[in-house]
């Protein structure tokens, strides 16, 4: 099955109020890249998929090695959106407290009182700018916000704003000064996206842009209720019994403990995704069918969506890192292993 077919299903969206919010989706995705052009350059794809996460509620762990525009892409699509921003610069001695807020001591009319200071981790965007740069005990503070959309604080639970999304940016973890970040706090995030270099003639044009005057002035195309409302949208559309079974099977035989697990999982993985993994693929690919026009979920939408959710919830044994095996590479022998189910269409 292409990325153009459908699976088959009627579509959940039929009412002229749910065709005119899904062509409000698309022509604001396209809006939203011509204005993040005017700042970033290249890494189209990059951009695509973090839109896609926006669009389905999903968090996103950007990496990459310095200088490539982590922060800015991110900084720049807040901007854009014209909702609440706040960025903590993550290092070795940030406490939890720095991140969600702490009780402070208050004189009242009636005494001294507990008030509880919001820490800047309420807001609608939340850069936390290289993550792995301190102790898992801080990282953790992000836990219950990124997936409950609350914060808890002296037996007090304190909702977060709507839209809330969490846009981390890490250096590689093999640079010296960074933490590994807990597996429970990756499995948070939708997507793991991957920087690269920019090529030639990209880097040229970078260049060229940034060492002279440049007006980089930004039209705002959408706001965080269209945000909402598009996350909304996103859920309506209907996902094949077939397709989420190849999403699921995708997921399953990552895990080395299953029958499934084709031998080079067993070989090279210590531990497999788990159903994050298989509700995220399903969500992401309902955005990107909207996104592509379509008003169902192909095993294509699956298909390209299995690296960036797949990627953090891998875990390889010393015997991958011995035959100097990347995850990227298992996942790709995972797609061909596991077929797509086309007979049960």
């Amino acid at each position: 099955m292409t990325d153009t077919e459908e699976t088959g299903h009627d579509s959940g969206i039929k009412n002229q109020d749910d065709l005119a919010l899904v062509e409000r989706m698309q022509e604001g995705r396209d809006k939203i890249v011509a204005e993040i052009k005017k700042v970033i350059i290249g890494q189209e794809d990059i951009i695509d998929e973090l839109l896609i996460a926006l669009f389905g509620g999903g968090h996103v762990l950007v990496t990459g090695v310095p200088g490539l525009a982590k922060t800015l892409l991110i900084k720049t699509v807040a901007d854009i959106l014209q909702v609440d921003f706040s960025r903590i610069q993550f290092t070795p001695d940030l406490m939890p407290a720095d991140v969600v807020g702490s009780e402070v001591v208050e004189e009242g009319e009636h005494g001294r009182k507990l008030t509880f200071v919001k820490g800047p981790i309420f807001t609608n965007i939340l850069l936390a700018d290289e993550i792995n740069r301190t102790p898992p005990k801080t990282q953790s503070s992000l836990l219950e916000a990124m997936e409950e959309r609350q914060v808890t604080a002296a037996g007090v639970t304190h909702p977060m704003s709507k839209p809330f999304f969490v846009l981390a940016t890490q250096n590689p973890i093999e640079l010296e000064g960074t933490y590994p970040l807990p597996e429970a706090q990756l499995d948070r995030f939708m997507f793991k996206i991957e920087l690269d270099y920019l090529s030639e003639e990209d880097e040229v044009t970078v260049v060229g842009q940034t060492t002279q005057t440049h007006d980089n002035a930004l039209s705002h195309p959408l706001g965080g209720e269209d945000i909402l409302d598009f996350q909304r949208i996103a859920r309506q559309v209907p996902a094949a019994e077939a397709v989420i079974k190849y999403a699921v099977r995708l997921v399953h035989a990552s895990r080395p403990q299953t029958e499934s697990a084709p031998g080079f999982i067993r070989d090279w993985v210590s531990w497999g995704a788990g159903i994050r993994a298989s509700q995220n693929l399903i969500l992401a690919g309902k955005v990107r069918a909207l996104l592509l026009g379509r008003y169902n979920v192909s095993y294509g939408d699956v298909r390209a969506l299995v690296p960036s959710v797949l990627r953090h919830r891998i875990l390889l044994n010393f015997h991958a890192e011995a035959e100097r095996v990347t995850t990227d590479e298992v996942i790709q022998r995972l797609l061909e292993a596991v077929p797509e189910p086309a007979s049960e269409i």
